[in-house]
């Protein structure tokens, strides 16, 4: 328990049903859901909804989800709500304009947004409400107005110039915290949508203007290119490790849920480090584990549909103990022992909830447009901003992740989901981008190894090996960063934190559930 003497948060408890999103609205929106008769995942959609309205620099209908589910007492499935490249998007074509790299302000950069087809398919799955009622919430936030959150003022505020190159004039200049925000344009895309479902988004006139506004800027988006997104949408087999007594569960590729489960079957090798969840050993441990599964990441993580994905070879005991048995407590890997990582942008803008409902349904999901309001370019018929997934395509000829016709890119979000006797008793995430394998084991080791509560496991200092440097938050002591760079390590101490989590702990035993939301956002975790 939290010395009460200090500053911070506890956990939020309850019996009924719990929500933690990463704005306060969102999180009410879906206990309205709940207490309404809907189950978890109509709480989700309901306050992702909102999400996508009220945090528009990290979410939006343009953009991309993935999503766990424990419908109670069975399995977990996964739903891969990922877009795909326009079908003309050809290497042969990126070669003979001299385009050698993704730019993120670029129509090459958007690949046709999947969210909408995610909601939907979800929905006609395992909900029991409709997109007519769930929608309600956020319509009502885009037509009438919201304040801006102190959080999202800040993202917003550092997007100027790519929302100034996007034609994305309606978010200029951007707002401060407590300023009213309208956006009407949107609302009558979400109200054709609530009225006639995903083909209200990926045909007719919303499709129409987007691929209006991505061609005239040289993008190579087709109507048909939008119209098959509308079924892209699909579940796949979720992917899953032992850690600690639990089984941890991620989507599958092309999403990085994998990363996480290498990086898991790296640190169970391992007894809790001594010296506690902020000491060196801990830290020292976790960096380079991440170094060498992140650097696996780069070289094979690509669309299954169209590459192989050696997910089986990755994931076995033998491969992961070969990596651990290159870590040293005394010293920091001076080189990779393969091709390091790969110079891909960062960024940290996501959104991610965690909803449990009466009936124990537990939905992890997660939404984003990649960067900072995505790629910038605004289809202002719309409102749509649309997302630039397709920044984490190669365009290195036979690289698994090379960019190709209706290609999914690699993908950073990521939905966790815990599970103990068959049972899920965790949907938890670490938003972030590609920090979001990093931070949901940071988080999992709190939690499990540290015995830290679910909020105290999402509140602790954060650190992330990134392009051969290590960046910690300001929040990490002075003599560990000292420690670190005597075993060689290269730290920098950045000005933002890393991401921003949420979890729901599901006590089956006592019948009551607890909750944590991340101080790096401005959400709460709230039950009834």
């Amino acid at each position: 328990m939290r010395d009460f003497a200090f500053p911070g948060r506890s956990p939020a408890v309850s019996t009924n049903g719990m929500a933690a999103t990463s704005v306060p609205a969102a999180t009410l929106a879906a206990l309205d859901v709940l207490r309404a008769g809907g189950n978890a995942l109509d709480a989700a959609v309901a306050a992702v909804a909102v999400l996508c309205v009220v945090e528009p620099a990290s979410t939006g209908i343009g953009g991309d989800c993935f999503c766990l589910y424990a419908p109670a007492g069975q399995p977990v499935v996964a739903l891969n709500g990922s877009g795909r490249a326009p079908a003309a998007a050809t290497i042969d074509w990126y070669e003979q304009q001299g385009i050698r790299a993704m730019v993120n302000t670029s129509p090459h950069a958007v690949t046709v947004p999947g969210a909408i087809s995610a909601w939907e398919t979800l929905l006609e799955a395992h909900g029991t409400k409709g997109l007519d009622e769930l929608l309600r919430p956020a319509i009502g936030f885009a037509e009438h107005g919201f304040p801006v959150g102190a959080r999202v003022s800040v993202d917003w505020s550092e997007s100027v110039a790519k929302l100034e190159a996007g034609g994305a004039t309606p978010f200029l200049p951007p707002r401060a915290m407590g300023d009213i925000f309208h956006q009407p344009a949107l609302a009558e895309t979400l109200k054709a949508i609530a009225r006639n479902g995903s083909r209200a988004f990926y045909e007719g006139p919303v499709a129409a203007g987007m691929v209006a506004t991505l061609r005239a800027r040289g993008g190579l988006h087709t109507e048909a290119d939008f119209a098959a997104g509308r079924t892209a949408a699909h579940f796949v087999d979720p992917i899953h490790t032992g850690f600690r007594g639990r089984e941890i569960w991620q989507c599958p590729p092309n999403g990085s849920g994998l990363i996480t489960l290498m990086l898991l079957g790296i640190l169970r090798g391992w007894d809790p480090a001594p010296d506690g969840p902020l000491g060196v050993t801990r830290l020292h441990r976790h960096i380079e584990a991440a170094r060498l599964v992140y650097r696996d990441r780069d070289a094979f993580l690509a669309d299954p549909d169209q590459v192989e994905v050696p997910v089986e070879r990755l994931m076995s005991a033998g491969y992961l103990d070969s990596l651990r048995h290159l870590i040293r407590d005394d010293i920091a890997m001076p080189v990779m022992p393969l091709p390091g990582e790969a110079a891909l942008p960062q960024h940290k803008d996501t959104v991610y909830l965690s909803v449990v409902d009466r009936d124990g349904n537990a939905c992890s999901f997660i939404n984003s447009l990649f960067e900072g309001f995505g790629s910038g370019i605004f289809a202002p018929g719309s409102g749509v901003m649309l997302q630039n997934r397709g920044l984490s395509f190669n365009l290195e000829r036979g690289h698994p992740n090379c960019i190709a016709p209706n290609k999914r890119p690699m993908h950073t979000i990521i939905p966790g989901m815990v599970t103990e006797n068959g049972r899920a008793v965790m949907p938890y995430g670490v938003m972030g981008g590609h920090f979001q394998p990093m931070g949901q084991t940071l988080f999992l080791s709190n939690f499990f190894d540290y015995g830290l509560d679910i909020q105290e496991s999402l509140d602790l200092a954060r650190i992330f090996p990134r392009l051969g440097r290590v960046q910690a938050e300001r929040s990490i002591p002075l003599e560990v960063i000292d420690r670190l760079s005597r075993l060689g390590h290269g730290v920098d101490i950045m000005d933002k934190p890393h991401g921003g989590g949420q979890a729901i702990w599901i006590d089956h035993r006592r019948g009551v559930l607890i909750g944590g939301s991340d101080p790096r956002k401005d959400g709460m975790a709230l039950g009834y």
